[in-house]
């Protein structure tokens, strides 16, 4: 394709210097959204078992519901009854928290019977450590409030965007000649310059899904509320659960039984699976929402979709957010949110995700040292002896952020399992927080060569002793698919950090 050279040159331009201001936003957000992907799963590997008895059958449910009230008349309000007997076993059959506002942290108390029939509670030992990982993706990084940090988030996905389409037009020219070209001869520069390309332009479809998808959630509240608006013509199903004779409400007088309700919905919605039903109490009137899966369409939520049902009938009232069930508007917003989540097409789409993920991050961060280089040749071309403030300032930066980011998660990983609860989200934030503030003061003080050698070996060292943590910790990470195959990136990542840590050192 022909393209004027001054035109090329201005792209290659933009490409580099939005880049260049956006790459360690990126690297944090792509390397923490990467791990991500199986949050859900990383909790429960995190978080110590329930000290419950075990679970009563779903059948025996409304029994301890009723113990539950009489006991605990705030767990009206707002609780969730487990359908898994595996899910329930881990975390209880029934659990319940106060209702409070987005992204605040409330306790979570779990209940069950002990074999003389007694009510058995204690609070849900949740690790937050996979929540804030999931949080720092979300915000860029940024140890700010979500509000702020959302908006920044959002303006580094426009630069994003921008960068991707100034990138596409600057490589345009040569595609063909450099689309495969992988120059083993040429120096150091050379050969991150062609991974650097190869890798962009066979991930391009990736990005730009990221980056559209980016935008949206920085501006989720104005396009939620347009979304309903426009396309939701129900609300949630709400009744009042005034029990006859009596002056509190008693919802297990006048709701259906756990079983009924996840037998209506499987009738109604062939091949959606139940997982949860959570009713909500709200001025003296109870909304049913039930969350589960489908595997053959696409899910709104990172691993659920959801339907609102009548809680005394069953009938499902608002089928929105209900996979296979969708209006075409709701459908279409609701591929959207997928192709962000990568909650479509199983386990395997996940761990492509996973992939995508790192070598995004990988992206950005050859992105930066290619820029490094660049600006150091043409420094050495003028003759300076010593390279300029501003390629020293970026220099560690680019060295200090993306590996105190890779170091931070893995020590809080490594910390985690033996924290009380599986550590909190204060605890494991001090902790990320203090690495990544080690790694980016050391980076700034340090000879760039000696910062860099030491920070991808000691970052490598740290990820490397992820399944070994979990193994002192009695944990059995390695006793499923997801679990060993988490621990093998870990493994993977460590040794590739540690490598080239080694191979600088002989450089050197």
């Amino acid at each position: 394709m022909k393209i004027r050279q001054d035109i090329v040159s201005t792209y290659r331009d933009v490409h580099s210097w939005v880049g260049i201001i956006s790459a360690l936003f990126l690297f944090v957000a792509f390397y923490a959204g990467a791990i991500s992907m199986f949050e859900e799963s990383l909790q429960n590997w995190l978080s110590p078992p329930v000290t419950l008895p075990a679970p009563p059958s779903l059948e025996q449910t409304p029994d301890l519901l009723n113990r539950v009230f009489e006991a605990h008349p705030e767990a009206r309000e707002n609780y969730t009854i487990v359908l898994n007997d595996e899910a329930a076993a881990r975390q209880g059959r029934v659990r319940w928290s106060p209702l409070g506002r987005p992204h605040a942290r409330v306790p979570v108390t779990v209940a069950a019977l002990d074999e003389q029939g007694e009510l058995v509670s204690g609070q849900l030992p949740l690790s937050e450590a996979a929540r804030f990982v999931d949080e720092l993706h979300q915000q860029v990084g940024l140890p700010l409030p979500h509000e702020p940090a959302r908006l920044v988030m959002g303006l580094v996905a426009l630069l994003y965007s921008v960068a991707l389409i100034s990138g596409v037009i600057a490589f345009l020219p040569g595609l063909t000649r450099m689309l495969f070209a992988v120059r083993a001869d040429g120096g150091a520069r050379k050969k991150w310059l062609d991974f650097h390309n190869l890798l962009g332009v066979f991930s391009l479809p990736f990005h730009i899904v990221m980056a559209l998808t980016s935008v949206a959630f920085a501006f989720h509240d104005q396009i939620f509320t347009m979304e309903h608006f426009l396309l939701s013509k129900r609300g949630a199903a709400i009744v009042h659960p005034q029990g006859r004779g009596h002056g509190q409400p008693h919802m297990q007088q006048v709701l259906l039984p756990p079983v009924a309700v996840r037998d209506a919905v499987q009738k109604q919605a062939p091949g959606f699976v139940p997982e949860t039903l959570t009713y909500t109490l709200m001025h003296g009137q109870v909304a049913l929402r039930v969350a589960g899966h489908d595997d053959r369409y696409s899910l709104r939520g990172p691993t659920a979709g959801f339907a609102t049902l009548n809680p005394i009938t069953g009938h499902i009232v608002s089928a929105d957010y209900l996979p296979g069930h969708q209006s075409t508007g709701f459908a279409v917003l609701t591929t959207f949110f997928a192709l962000h989540f990568g909650s479509f097409g199983g386990t395997l789409v996940r761990w492509g995700y996973v992939v995508l993920g790192l070598g995004g991050a990988f992206l950005f961060y050859t992105g930066n040292r290619l820029w490094i280089a660049s600006r150091r040749r043409r420094e050495r071309s003028t003759g300076l002896m010593q390279e300029a403030r501003g390629t020293w300032f970026l220099q560690a930066l680019t060295t200090g952020c993306p590996l105190g980011c890779i170091a931070g998660i893995s020590a809080v990983f490594c910390a985690a399992p033996f924290l009380s609860y599986g550590g909190g989200y204060v605890t494991v934030s001090a902790i990320y927080y203090s690495i990544f503030a080690v790694f980016m003061i050391s980076g700034f003080i340090m000879p760039p060569s000696f910062a860099l050698r030491l920070q991808l070996s000691v970052a490598g060292f740290i990820t490397l002793y992820i399944p070994f943590a979990a193994a002192l910790a009695t944990r059995p990470v390695l006793m499923s698919a997801t679990g060993g195959g988490l621990s093998l990136c870990a493994v993977l990542v460590g040794a590739a950090l540690v490598y080239a840590g080694l191979r600088r050192g002989r450089e050197s």
